[in-house]
């Protein structure tokens, strides 16, 4: 059963290979809908639509203009937009006390106010009072919102931030057949955490903390999206904890990390 039929989707963060957004497009389009994929680079999303068929366009989540581009652009090439999704992000770890106020208010312009810009410039092209059908937000945030890391206190804050503005957008605009929810991963495998990822020891210091007993994927997060985009979510500003469990428990502290990248060194 193709879940998104018929569904027009933006999908920006795409612009990365093989990353979440890149995931989920695949996904989304196997469930039926169609998509244009969005980012910073050119290359690599022209590479994308050329390999999945989709639309693509370039979108920096930091400038109103290239926002509100997009929307126009995805209004006319797609005939329409049903699903609105924001998988961007910067992995910033930093001490508190080392975090800069420049490093701040990228990492602001990008996870909360970018985001921000985004959802209003989709709203007014999806809410019923505007001429569209309602739709589907989807934040793609973080467990780290809900629950503790060392060293990245810039980004949990500015997620958290975006979860309370999924939340404002869902009472405001269900009126006009828009939902909006978020989805918070855990550590997954991605391009943005592959180096991590591959430092010995890494892994096990985190899976102590996921009750499934693995580290998650971006597979796992796409089958979560499609669920929220469809016409079968009857859910509005919600997180969805997509982390096998992790905010049951917690992450761990930087010197059980390193432990543990010692004990996979000895």
């Amino acid at each position: 059963m193709a879940r998104l039929a018929n569904k027009k989707a933006v999908i920006l963060g795409a612009s990365s290979p093989d990353n979440m957004g890149q995931h989920i497009a695949r996904r989304f389009m196997a469930e039926g809908a169609s998509v244009l994929a969005a980012g910073r680079k050119a290359e690599v999303l022209a590479d994308f639509a050329a390999e999945t068929g989709c639309a693509w366009a370039t979108c920096d989540l930091t400038d109103p203009a290239s926002i509100d581009a997009l929307a126009d652009t995805a209004a006319t090439e797609l005939g329409g937009i049903d699903i609105a999704l924001n998988a961007t992000g910067w992995g910033l770890l930093k001490p508190f006390l080392e975090t800069t106020r420049e490093e701040i208010e990228a990492i602001t312009a990008l996870q909360f106010i970018g985001p921000f810009q985004f959802y209003q410039a989709m709203i007014r092209k999806m809410g019923t009072e505007h001429g569209g059908r309602g739709g589907s937000i989807i934040q793609i945030s973080s467990a780290t919102a809900t629950i503790m890391l060392n060293d990245h206190a810039a980004y949990m804050g500015t997620k958290a931030g975006t979860n309370h503005v999924i939340r404002c957008i869902a009472h405001e605009f269900g009126r006009e057949g828009i939902r909006a929810n978020s989805i918070s991963p855990g550590l997954t495998e991605t391009p943005m955490t592959s180096d991590a990822m591959a430092v010995p020891g890494l892994n096990e210091a985190f899976l102590a903390g996921y009750p499934l007993g693995r580290i998650g994927t971006p597979a796992d997060i796409a089958a979560a999206a499609v669920f929220l985009a469809s016409d079968e979510c009857f859910m509005t500003g919600e997180d969805l904890q997509v982390n096998g469990g992790l905010t049951l428990r917690r992450n761990p502290t930087n010197d059980e990390i390193a432990a543990s990248i010692a004990r996979a060194a000895a």
